[in-house]
Order: C-alpha cells, then sequence, then structure tokens
C-alpha cells in the first residue's frame, strides 16, 4: 500500500498519534488561543530559519479494527523541494517534478509537481506548523505534559472546513528546546496517527537529494505520467 493510500484514504511532512477519542480534551473554541500562537510562531520563525532541515521519524497507522503499522523514514526538505523516504517507497520533488520510487516493484512513477498541496500524500508536522497562519485552522494549548526530562506544551487543532479528511490533530511541542517533538491526528474515519521526530538535523547540505536518476536504479521500470 502507498503513502498516497494510507493518507488519501484512510489518514505527512506529516512528523506519537495513538490518540484515543475518548481521551481527547474538548475541541477548541470558535477563537483561537492568543497564547498557542505565540507559541506557534516562536517555533514557526525558529524553522523558517533554516535553510534545510532532514528529520528521522516513526508514523504509526491504526485503522479501526484492524492491526496497526509501524513505519520508520526520512523526510528533508529545501524550501519547497523534498524527499521521503520509507521502507517501500522514495517520493522526490524538486518542485517542478515528483518522483515516486515503489522499491519492491523497481518502478519510478513521474508527475508534474502540484501547486499545492502535500505531495508526500501527508500533513506532517513542519507543514501544520506553517499552515496555522493561513486560518483554516481553530486551536489551542490543551495541555503540558511531562515526558522523561521534557515539558510539552499540546496545542490541538480543528479544522473549520467540515469536509476536511481530519476531525482533530494535536501537536506536541518542547518549548525549551524549541523543536517539535510530535503530531497526533485522528481521520474522520476513525483512523489514528502519530508521527514522531526521532531526530532533526537542520541546515544539513543537501546536495543532489531532490532529484532521482533512474540510471543509479538497473531495471527500473519508469512510468512518465506527466503531462
Amino acid at each position: 500500500m502507498t503513502i498516497r493510500t494510507f493518507f488519501s484514504t484512510t489518514l505527512l511532512f506529516i512528523i506519537a498519534f495513538s490518540l484515543k477519542a475518548q481521551t481527547i480534551k474538548p475541541a477548541p473554541p470558535e477563537k483561537s488561543d492568543p497564547e498557542a500562537k505565540k507559541v506557534l510562531d516562536r517555533i514557526r520563525k525558529k524553522y523558517e530559519a533554516y535553510k534545510t532541515i532532514e528529520v528521522g521519524f516513526t508514523l504509526t497507522i491504526e485503522p479501526p479494527e484492524q492491526p496497526k503499522e509501524v513505519l520508520k523514514g526520512t523526510m528533508a526538505q529545501e524550501g519547497s523541494k523534498f524527499r521521503l523516504e520509507m521502507p517501500d517507497q522514495m517520493v522526490v520533488n524538486d518542485s517542478k517534478t515528483t518522483w515516486v520510487y515503489l522499491k519492491k516493484s523497481n518502478e519510478v512513477q513521474i508527475n508534474d509537481s502540484e501547486p499545492s498541496g502535500s505531495e508526500a500524500g501527508f500533513l506532517t508536522p513542519l507543514e501544520l506548523i506553517q499552515q496555522y497562519q493561513k486560518g483554516d485552522y481553530l486551536y489551542a494549548i490543551t495541555d503540558k505534559i511531562t515526558e522523561g526530562s521534557r515539558v510539552l506544551t499540546q496545542i490541538e487543532f480543528k479544522p473549520k472546513d467540515k469536509k476536511s479528511e481530519y476531525s482533530k490533530l494535536r501537536v506536541s511541542i518542547d518549548e525549551k528546546a524549541g523543536t517539535i517533538h510530535s503530531l497526533k491526528a485522528i481521520q474522520k474515519d476513525a483512523t489514528r496517527y502519530t508521527f514522531v521526530i526521532t531526530k532533526s538535523n537542520p541546515n544539513k547540505a543537501l546536495t543532489g537529494y531532490f532529484t532521482f536518476d533512474p540510471k543509479k536504479y538497473p531495471g527500473v521500470r519508469v512510468e512518465d505520467l506527466r503531462m
């Protein structure tokens, strides 16, 4: 099953989501929380100052009444370019072209890059941090929890669009470190997702990360779907 199938039919950046509906705190009020905005603004400005960033993550997918699946991978970003690597596939985007490499079948699908939306196929914590400014969500601080030596500020997001595939999202932020820890989400079909950032490498040199060279994959089948 592909990442796009996971997230467009049952769910990204996308970057611990085992969220139980009965334990979620009340949805944010009809006006966003100013204190939550201050936290988000600080984190957004820090991440936007990076020229590049590479993160390692663990993604847990829990469809209703089905076994959960745990995937590990990395995502690298430089502006609108990104590279997502997971066990079964790799998605590479240079802002003009998107390559989806299916490892088991040794096949690459090539598409024109879409001007908006997450072509990685899911919403990552970094994208949520960037998107809250667009006014698509109401948000509020719902809790502060201690996890090991960290105190995590939890901010819950409620999509304004009733047609949104998500019913609720929650980002956990380590304010002291100035980092995003995790994103939790519940889709309207009750599928739960947990995206935990396990490592972060800002301003790493990413030369050659954002193109796909078929010559490096002997015997690869190329399916060019560009218009």
